[in-house]
């Protein structure tokens, strides 16, 4: 009795242990058959020793205009459209002009009852000067028509600077190219009411362009212009080549931030105005300068008081490192600790990411 009971405990045990191995097995294959998560993977950024990454900011062709209008009026004509090119002159946009064009006829009118009393007013005045000459006009009759020419002269020539201005009126109800161009955006539609002010059209001439970017402060020194500058415009992938036009001497506006402008080099790479770009100036051409680590706000994870970015691993294992951080850069934070040179860090995933997940790169 005492070894049936054994051996029944002994066959239990070892029964057990198969299921517990079973178990174990499959936690295993689950784990290892695990779906990886794709990602999208860069290497850290750094900058030489001789650039400092000033910030980011948009393309903007340099030559460039919003027109709007000083009269109100419903829109007659929209002879355009985005995309199309334009020759300086080209009608752009027509505002209904009744009143103006009404107005225009009282000031031709006018101007024709002035000219015709001026010409009255010269012939008398040179009449009676003859006359006075002659001894056959008073010193008060001449007088009197010098001041009747004088007031007709005067007269027609308030009716041909009120004809000037109902003309200049003309030139807001049809708006007219400014230079050669190509139109950007129409803001309004035939039959829309057209506003004082309001933007109706905008026109730029491609060829040149420039950088509007903002600079911090501890960097503002090391600037001036005529400053070269590297810039990165992610869209199409191209690093290009420019320098300082402009440098704002104040922040009191800009949150502390120096305003700064910089210009493309010639290329003939596919710019086009509104892509991002990234600027970085050469600020020290000994070496000297530091070097700076960033990487987009966008791979940055937040945990409480705590951020950091997911890092790329052996075998393709997502690990997340804490950072700690500078300052912000347009679209860029920089890194003082954390990350370095050849690391390469995830800067988007499609699925959930955790330490130690598998991860595929895309």
């Amino acid at each position: 009795m005492k070894n049936t009971t054994i051996y029944k405990s002994f066959m239990l045990a070892v029964s057990l242990g198969f299921v517990l191995m079973g178990c174990g097995g499959n936690e295993k294959q689950a784990v290892s058959t695990a779906e990886a998560v794709p990602v999208t993977v860069a290497d850290v950024d750094t900058g030489d020793s001789s650039t400092i990454l000033a910030g980011s900011g948009q393309i903007t062709a340099v030559n460039s205009t919003s027109l709007s209008t000083r009269m109100m009026g419903y829109v007659e004509s929209l002879p355009v459209k985005i995309g199309q090119k334009v020759r300086k002159g080209d009608l752009l946009i027509s505002i209904n002009n009744v009143d103006l064009r009404a107005k225009k006829a009282q000031v031709e009118a006018s101007i024709m009852e002035a000219t015709a009393a001026f010409n009255n007013a010269k012939k008398d005045y040179e009449r009676f000067q003859n006359l006075f000459n002659e001894t056959s006009a008073s010193q008060k009759e001449l007088d009197d028509m010098t001041s009747r020419y004088e007031m007709a002269k005067a007269r027609l020539e308030a009716a041909n600077q009120m004809k000037n201005e109902v003309n200049s009126q003309f030139a807001y109800a049809n708006i007219r190219a400014p230079f050669n161009g190509v139109v950007t955006n129409t803001y309004i539609d035939e039959g829309d009411m057209a506003n004082p002010g309001v933007p109706l059209v905008s026109v730029e001439a491609p060829g040149k362009f420039e950088v509007v970017a903002k600079v911090a402060e501890n960097n503002i020194s090391s600037i001036k212009e005529g400053t070269k500058a590297q810039i990165q415009v992610k869209a199409i992938d191209t690093i290009l080549t420019g320098k300082v036009s402009e440098l704002s001497a104040s922040a009191q506006n800009t949150g502390g931030q120096y305003l700064m402008k910089v210009l493309l080099d010639e290329t003939e790479a596919k710019i086009l105005s509104g892509m991002y770009a990234t600027v970085r100036l050469e600020t020290d051409q000994n070496g000297n300068g530091k070097q700076i680590v960033t990487v987009p706000s966008t791979a940055l994870v937040h945990k409480g008081q705590l951020t950091g970015v997911y890092t790329l691993g052996q075998d393709n294992v997502a690990l997340l490192r804490w950072l700690r951080l500078g300052e912000n850069y347009g679209d860029e934070v920089e890194v003082l600790s954390g990350l370095s040179k050849g690391d390469q860090y995830i800067v988007s995933a499609e699925g959930k990411l955790y330490n130690g997940a598998n991860v595929t790169i895309q």
